[in-house]
């Protein structure tokens, strides 16, 4: 009975628990999935960015980052700041308008939502009445004009949203100026651009779709001047001083207009078509900058050519002479100019552009000779190429940390060094405590290098694997060269690149040593890298080897794809992480677990076919294990054929089913009538029914069969110096976890420092334990006689870890998708277990060792178990008595790329993907908590009767 018995309740234990363990969600890292709207101000010199799902992203200096959610989760169509204030308006897709204001609260200011408003028309009048289409935040800071599909311009005040009915430009009061036959030929249908007078601003002109242009009076109510477009209009800019404003259109043209001050018809100055004379695609945005020098920046989106050029997504920059046409790899949402905002500046002197496109933020300096592209701090396109796998190494030591940060300045030679331009707000952070990396592989053989110490993730450095292999592409051909007569001018910006060479190029595992600078990859084809840091370019011979993990067994063929070819002689490296050796695994199937050991030098590394372990100093293999079933005939198929052989498995189990259910019937069928059967069946249906419903507290778990597919799969490697063979001696091991619920152990013989390269590391077998359930391995774990989790390789070398007991007995943890389960070393006799599955119904995905620090003393820590299950919720467990100390709603169980892609960190915080190109970031710990603390301060300013006072935010990484 006494497993029936609750556990009693510890008060104590309850209130430490609560001083070391807190949920949170703090920042989110990386590029917005799916922007579709941007603005910016330049008062506050805040960029804000909306999503096709509702959210609100503002950014300001490194570190200054507010977020909002619609609740409609509606798609932002546009964003407009309000002049002069700590407030902005959004329009949503369903046609409402939404006023957010950034406001004190608790000493800090958060972005708040203040209203909603949806546009009415009268009773009866089609929706195309009220459809806004253009947004005029008004420089008095009282007023919006709203611009919509049935030409009329509606006003309504602020902050309330109450329509100013007596106020309505209708389109038939604009008509009234406008000559009779241009009436006929066009109508004032779809406001295309509200834009107000720079220097007058009870003047605003309106632009019509069907090119139609009027300068309106606001005091008198009545048009000043027309302008008689004769195509498609896109968009308006006024010139600085308001004496000429340009237009651009559907045909790729734009034309100047002059606004004289008496009321004589204008005619247009210039109308051009950048690159015609061939039909070109619309000029959706155009700006006119003034410079000191005289020569103005024309900078617009589109226009280029449209039966060569009709899939480029670019913009172009003419001043003078110089002509460039940025292409972007992905589609262009929007962008602005950032320039002098001065009143009293007699000219614009852009300095910079901002662009933002579909998959990534890209910011051109144009003060620089060249107009180069400026490194972003945050806001970094995470999925340039896809990740395909994640790695986070915390407390990076100093020289390791300056070492990457000087491979890779060397890589950024060619961005620009202007100071980041959208620097609004202060970031009022402490320094992070700690210098932590998150390393990210991707499909096209690259790792990236990422500082994850604060709120922005920003990129350090690059490391690229292809030039070890033989592929299509050449390392040296430069996408961004032109020839001096090629027109139009086009360049190559932006580091968004979804399109692999390779799919076997694909990183799967990575694994970095801090304390030696070694770094571990494993890919797509069975290759695995091992590196060492240089500081300078070299030009070396990558070391080879095979690793044969079928052992030439008999009746085995690899049905998959083949191992990628290796480049012959010396390859020359740049500065970082240089290759030394290739391990090439056959057959050459997906690296599924990587362990590196730098203080023996050794490299573990497993498939779905075996494991095997590499002597990096030697070069030399030690051995290799097949884990092979006779059944695992579909871990050779390779992944291109699994889905045929899915499909074949699936139709095996049916056609099972079928023949165990008609031969049920004849034994059942063969001595009575049909109506003994059904009775037969329905008093099974009912025995199962009431088995199931006999079992509350667990539910029973079939063991899994060894015919299962994958057993072989080796999930996880684990080096240890620990009791294997006797409890008074203790040896270097390496440990293996397979799909199929086995564990193998063997027994490392490493020699000293000083007979190394002389003699070989030995491995002998000296282990194997099967799990009675057979449920894959997902975990292993030595604890020391303190029951603690053993250092890493090199840790108690550095000084940054106790020495392990090696006088107690050692336990080994052994965590399976279903049940975690503690043994004694050297026995492996079983001394505890937890089942989750049978008592939560889930599987564990993911599991780490994390150290929680109390908030209340920094007297007490403690290691503990942090678990994510298949249905997204994280488990914290004690060690090592694995009791379940809280669980945490975390990620949506249906979110399965979000739960394959979550890692943990040593201090209990995480990373997970909750969009290709966006991580979540959360914490587990009181103690330890990244999220944005910054301010924003508005100067005080006195206009109209208005009074602004300042705002800000509190946003960092905080030490409760």
């Amino acid at each position: 009975m006494r497993r029936f018995l609750r556990p009693g309740h510890d008060p104590l234990r309850e209130r430490l628990k609560r001083d070391l363990f807190q949920f949170n969600k703090t920042v989110e890292h990386g590029f917005p999935h799916q922007p579709s709207a941007l603005g910016y101000s330049p008062f506050l010199r805040l960029m804000a960015i909306g999503t096709r799902s509702g959210a609100i992203k503002l950014y300001g200096a490194p570190g200054v980052e507010f977020m909002g959610l619609h609740e409609e989760n509606n798609t932002v169509m546009q964003i407009h700041f309000i002049p002069d204030q700590c407030q902005l308006v959004t329009l949503l897709d369903d046609n409402s308008l939404h006023l957010w204001s950034l406001k004190q609260h608790s000493g800090a200011s958060e972005l708040r939502e203040e209203h909603r408003f949806t546009l009415k028309g009268p009773p009866g009048s089609p929706p195309s009445a009220t459809q806004i289409t253009a947004v005029l935040p008004h420089s008095s800071r009282e007023v919006l004009y709203l611009g919509t599909e049935s030409g009329n311009i509606f006003v309504v005040e602020l902050p309330s949203f109450r329509v100013l009915e007596d106020r309505t430009i209708t389109s038939d009061a604009v008509l009234q100026r406008v000559p009779e036959d241009y009436c006929n030929r066009r109508s004032c249908e779809l406001v295309e651009a509200l834009r107000e007078h720079p220097k007058n601003p009870d003047q605003i002109l309106i632009g019509y779709s069907r090119g139609l242009i009027v300068l309106w009076d606001l005091q008198n109510n009545k048009v000043t001047h027309h302008f008689l477009g004769n195509q498609q209009l896109e968009n308006l800019y006024w010139q600085r001083d308001g004496s000429k404003f340009v237009s651009c259109h559907y045909d790729g043209s734009y034309t100047q207009w002059p606004v004289s001050s008496d009321n004589r018809q204008p005619e247009p100055l210039e109308t051009l078509v950048p690159y015609g004379p061939f039909p070109c695609k619309a000029i959706s945005k155009i700006y006119w900058q003034t410079t000191k020098n005289g020569l103005p920046y024309i900078i617009f989106q589109g226009g280029m050519p449209r039966a060569s050029y009709g899939d480029r997504h670019s913009i172009s920059v003419v001043h003078g002479s110089q002509q460039t046409a940025f292409d972007f790899t992905s589609r262009v949402i929007d962008f602005f100019i950032i320039f002098s905002s001065e009143p009293t500046a007699e000219s614009d002197d852009p300095s910079a552009m901002v662009v933002l496109a579909e998959e990534e933020l890209v910011v051109i300096d144009l003060k620089t000779a060249g107009w180069p592209a400026v490194h972003p701090p945050y806001l970094a396109s995470l999925h340039c190429s896809a990740i395909t796998c994640s790695h986070h190494v915390s407390n990076i030591p100093l020289k390791l940390w300056e070492r990457i940060i000087s491979a890779g300045s060397k890589q950024n030679v060619h961005y620009s060094n202007m100071p980041w331009p959208i620097d609004g707000g202060t970031n009022i952070a402490p320094d992070p405590p700690q210098r932590d990396l998150l390393l990210t592989g991707h499909e096209d053989g690259t790792v990236r290098f990422w500082d994850a110490s604060g709120v922005c993730l920003r990129l350090l450095y690059k490391l690229s694997t292809v030039r070890v292999f033989l592929t299509d592409a050449d390392p040296n051909d430069n996408m961004n060269t032109l020839g001096e007569d090629e027109w139009p001018p086009l360049r190559k910006v932006g580091t968004f690149d979804p399109y692999s060479d390779d799919p076997r190029l694909g990183i799967q595992k990575i694994y970095l040593c801090k304390y030696s600078g070694y770094l571990a990859v494993a890919g797509t084809a069975g290759q695995v890298l091992v590196m060492e840091l240089n500081d300078e370019d070299a030009e070396h011979v990558v070391d080879h080897a095979e690793a044969d993990l079928l052992q030439d067994q008999e009746g085995y063929r690899w049905k998959g794809h083949e191992k990628l070819k290796t480049r012959d002689g010396p390859v020359r490296f740049e500065a970082g992480f240089q290759p030394f050796v290739l391990v090439q695994c056959q057959p050459p199937a997906v690296v599924t677990s990587l362990a590196l050991h730098s203080e023996w030098k050794l490299v573990a590394f497993g498939t779905s076919h075996g494991f095997g372990l590499f002597d990096h100093q030697q070069k030399r293999l030690v051995f290799v294990k097949c884990t092979l079933h006779p059944s695992d005939q579909l871990a050779l198929e390779g992944p291109l054929s699994r889905v045929k052989s899915l499909k074949k498995s699936l139709r095996q189990s049916f056609r099972r089913i079928r023949r165990s259910r008609v031969s049920s019937r004849k034994r059942r069928g063969g001595s009575g009538n049909a109506s003994e059967v059904q009775e037969a069946n329905a008093k099974f249906d009912q025995d199962t029914l009431q088995e199931m419903e006999l079992a509350p507290v667990q539910r029973k778990i079939e063991a899994r069969s060894a015919e299962d597919s994958f057993t072989g799969f080796v999930r996880t490697l684990y080096f240890a110096d620990t009791f294997l063979r006797d409890s008074s001696r203790h040896c270097p091991s390496l440990w293996a976890g397979t799909n199929g619920g086995t564990v193998y152990a063997f027994c490392l013989r490493v020699p000293p420092a000083e007979r190394r390269m002389d003699e070989p590391v030995r491995a002998e077998q000296a282990k194997e334990i099967q799990l009675m359930h057979r449920a894959p391995v997902v975990g292993i774990l030595v604890l020391d006689g303190r029951s603690t989790p053993l250092p890493e390789p090199l840790e108690v070398a550095h000084d940054l870890s106790k020495s392990p007991d090696m006088q107690g007995s050692h336990q080994l943890l052994v965590v399976s998708e279903e049940q975690l389960k503690v043994f004694t070393l050297p026995k492996v006799s079983s001394k505890l277990k937890l089942k989750l599955t049978a008592l939560e119904g889930c599987r564990v995905r993911k599991v780490t060792v994390a150290n929680f620090g109390s908030c209340k003393t920094d007297d007490y820590s403690e290691n503990d178990l942090a678990v994510l299950t298949n249905l997204g919720d994280i488990q914290i467990i004690s060690l090592p008595f694995l009791k379940l100390q809280i669980r945490y709603p975390c990620i949506r169980k249906e979110d399965v790329s979000g739960i394959a892609s979550c890692v943990f960190t040593k201090y209990g915080q995480g990373f997970y993907l909750i969009s290709p190109s966006e991580f979540e970031r959360f914490s587990l710990s009181t103690k330890w908590l990244v999220e944005p603390r910054c301010i924003v301060d508005m100067p005080e300013v006195t206009s109209n009767n208005h009074v602004h006072n300042k705002s800000g935010m509190e946003n960092a990484v905080r030490k409760s």
